[in-house]
């Protein structure tokens, strides 16, 4: 297979399936520079073809909870009292600033995930 630019479907699945074959090869040997070649293109095709929309932050925020076993009561330390976790999760309030940066110095939660808009329940 010649190295060239993945501009199809049918290129980025031959590209995978030559990844797939040298997948074992060793470093710093025409085979593994080949691999890493071959994954960097597939790694900028997949930036452009398949892009991921940012989470809810909400939604950023339980899933971060529920890995890490955290309770609503050791967001209170970020958010301010309970009732105010309460309607961040809820969908009641938005986030603020300082909220965004307590969450993110506190618990390691993306700050690129908490500043997305978030839906208000009405």
């Amino acid at each position: 297979m010649e190295i060239r630019p993945i501009k199809t479907d049918k290129d980025y699945q031959a590209t995978l399936a030559e990844i797939e074959h040298l997948f074992d090869a060793e470093p710093d040997t025409p085979e593994g520079d080949r691999l890493e070649i071959l994954t960097t293109l597939v790694e900028a095709y997949e930036q452009h073809h398949f892009i991921i929309p940012s989470p809810d932050p909400i939604e950023a925020i339980r899933y971060h909870m529920e890995s890490r076993g955290l309770s609503r009561h050791d967001l209170e330390a970020a958010l301010g009292s309970r009732a105010r976790v309460s309607e961040i999760l809820n969908h009641k309030r938005s986030l603020s600033l300082a909220m965004i940066r307590n969450l993110h110095n506190r618990f390691g939660i993306p700050a690129e995930a908490l500043i997305q808009p978030c839906q208000l329940a009405a």
